[in-house]
């Protein structure tokens, strides 16, 4: 199953094969460089690649068998959980993205090794009968949430953000390497002492020039779009940028209260008619 946003067409469904028949890959989210990538890879062979759609995840394939999964992970931006199977090496990469936008599962239930981008999926499988970790359980009363890379359910593990995990074929059997860091926050941070910012104006300029790429960026897809306004600053940005963008209006969305148990926390819809008037 897919959300599809990119590429509504069969050239778009998942499990996909690359071009060699090499690997196959099951992917959710959106990676939103991925048409600058494309150019790259069609510059780099001096030819056109002959694409059979226009999916980021035909992308990504292209991309593995290029360059590598490491290399890969180097040049994508974007929001995922990407399963990538090898058949040559018969070895499973399971890939969260940097921040961790999309969760991604895996372990054993009933003696197979399962993974999934959502834990209702595991749920599905058949027999599903793992108990509540009652360590993950006490973590969620002290923080309200379940951190990586602990699970609620016994024998389950939540892939941390910026990592991967191998799993290998291994004499019949199953082989779970330990998982890896291809990205670090706190070592970004490191590298860019040298390239710190001097004034108030350079900071504002350099943080409108940020998030107006990364939401211009992201208004690519083959589905309407719309923005949720809560009347807050952080929304009221996105939406004018994406306006700024966009040749039409932008749907929003927002939700009211005007009475009930939710008053205490004010109503702040007005607030949200008037910046999507605006």
């Amino acid at each position: 199953r897919r959300l599809s946003i990119l590429d509504l067409s069969q050239a778009g469904h998942q499990p996909m094969h690359s071009r060699s028949g090499r690997y196959v890959m099951v992917f959710n989210g959106e990676i939103y460089n991925h048409l600058e990538l494309r150019d790259e890879i069609d510059k780099s062979t001096g030819k056109k690649t002959g694409w059979l759609g226009h999916s980021d995840t035909e992308t990504l394939l292209e991309l593995v068998e290029q360059i590598g999964i490491k290399e890969m992970l180097n040049k994508i931006e974007g929001m995922f959980a990407i399963a990538l199977w090898d058949i040559k090496t018969q070895k499973l990469t399971l890939v969260r993205d940097r921040f961790g936008e999309k969760p991604l599962y895996f372990g054993w239930v009933q003696g197979a090794f399962l993974f999934s981008s959502e834990l209702k999926a595991m749920r599905q499988y058949p027999g599903f009968n793992n108990g509540i970790d009652r360590g993950a359980l006490a973590e969620y009363l002290k923080y309200s949430y379940v951190p990586a890379p602990m699970c609620i359910y016994k024998d389950i593990s939540k892939l941390l953000p910026g990592h991967f995990v191998e799993i290998s074929l291994v004499d019949l059997g199953i082989q779970i390497n330990d998982s890896q860091a291809y990205w670090s926050l706190s070592n970004l941070i490191l590298e860019s002492q040298s390239n710190l910012i001097a004034s108030k104006e350079e900071c504002v300029e350099t943080s409108e020039l940020a998030l107006e790429s990364s939401v211009k960026s992201q208004m690519i897809s083959d589905v309407p779009l719309g923005a949720f306004l809560s009347g807050g600053i952080d929304s009221s940005i996105i939406v004018s940028l994406m306006q700024k963008n966009s040749m039409r209006p932008i749907k929003t969305f927002t939700i009211g209260f005007d009475d009930g148990p939710f008053n205490y926390i004010g109503d702040e819809s007005p607030y949200a008619k008037d910046v999507a008037a605006h």
